[in-house]
């Protein structure tokens, strides 16, 4: 179980000349973003091909000619085991899509094309961590301090448990067809993704309680999903601050392309 290798899922689908990123920076699609001098969805990309876990890649994507415009992109796929499929109209329905079309199979590791600081490394920590909990489906999170400790000035969405803040880091792993269930249920709750409140409230009036009055733990957060997906989910907290941070806004591309500028 422990070199157990993972289908990986890349959700790169853009929301059009409307997305802010696009309008920004007079790009075709986000995923081709210049991030580091290089498009970004090949920083991600490249990070899954250098993986040890990473058996096969999958990228779920609205425009796949946009693939034809990113530097690299074709040797990167002849060299690599990558599939192309078309993304559906949200991300939960892509990964429901990617699956049933079979481009990827479990275990499945699903990222995002704007994870520009992904890392083997990153990668490694979440698929072990993920493996070790023997759960269907699991999360990657990475603690408040770890990230403002690292980094000030990054703006995330936390989600606050009495046990200790969390932002999210774009890195799930769907164990077993058993994680569908979840994959179904986040379909009725992915518009509330960015407001902590509404996405514990879809769980039930006393776990949103419990959250709005400090005394829901994160493990106890998880237990009641576990419950009422009959699966079992846990969370794995990673220790990178890079992890949690993707590009979302102009102010995420500035810190990103200062982190690299760094290393």
């Amino acid at each position: 179980m422990s070199g157990e290798r993972y289908s990986a899922l890349v959700l790169a689908a853009g929301r059009g000349s409307s997305d802010p990123m696009v309008q920004a920076y007079g790009i075709a699609h986000k995923c081709l973003l210049d991030v580091g001098g290089e498009p970004m969805i090949m920083r991600v990309l490249k990070a899954l091909a250098a993986s040890d876990r990473i058996s096969g890649i999958a990228i779920s994507i609205d425009d796949a000619s946009a693939l034809e415009a990113a530097a690299g992109f074709a040797q990167l796929a002849a060299n690599a085991s990558i599939a192309v499929v078309a993304s559906a109209d949200q991300a939960s329905s892509s990964v429901a899509q990617a699956i049933a079309s079979g481009a990827v199979s479990y275990p499945v590791l699903v990222t995002t094309a704007d994870h520009a600081l992904l890392t083997p490394d990153i990668v490694e920590e979440f698929c072990t961590g993920s493996l070790a909990t023997g759960a269907d489906l699991t999360v990657g999170l990475a603690r408040e301090r770890t990230i403002l400790d690292a980094y000030p000035d990054s703006v995330r969405t936390f989600l606050r448990f009495a046990d200790g803040n969390y932002s999210g880091c774009n890195l799930f792993s769907f164990a077993t067809n058993k994680a569908e269930r979840a994959v179904a249920f986040w379909q009725k709750v992915e518009r509330n993704r960015k407001t902590p409140w509404k996405l514990i409230g879809a769980f039930g009036l006393v776990p949103l309680v419990r959250y709005v009055t400090g005394t829901l733990s994160l493990k106890a957060a998880f237990e009641g999903g576990s419950r009422k997906l009959n699966l079992k989910a846990c969370p794995v907290e990673l220790s990178a601050a890079e992890a949690a941070i993707d590009v979302d806004k102009p102010a995420d591309l500035e810190l990103v392309n200062a982190i690299l500028s760094r290393k």
